[in-house]
């Protein structure tokens, strides 16, 4: 038998970049679905305008988490699951909290 060929080992630095494989895909498509719904129901970015936002945005995901603490596990007007509303509910909160003025 006649010893086989090393295949060559190609290299990629990678160390120290942003592990993106590692985002959760299908939850990440549920996030954006719901943010696909709300700019349909209001407008585009709406959720960047609205008054009080850590209130509203806190309030809300609230809401989301306790109705699926509760059992309901889908939002019956977004047909979209309340835990990626209160995903996007916090995701709004820390987007208001990294870009305060």
């Amino acid at each position: 038998m006649m010893p086989r060929k090393k295949k060559p080992v190609g290299m990629k630095f990678d160390g120290g970049k942003m592990p993106w494989d590692l985002l959760p895909i299908v939850e990440i498509e549920q996030i954006v679905a719901v943010l696909k719904f709300g700019a349909e129901k209001y407008d585009a970015n709406n959720w960047q305008l609205v008054e009080n936002p850590e209130e509203k945005y806190y309030a809300a995901a609230m809401r989301h988490i306790v109705e699926y603490r509760k059992g309901e596990i889908i939002d019956p007007e977004s047909k979209l699951p309340h835990l990626a509303h209160a995903q996007c509910d916090l995701m709004f909160l820390a987007w208001f909290q990294n870009n305060e003025q």
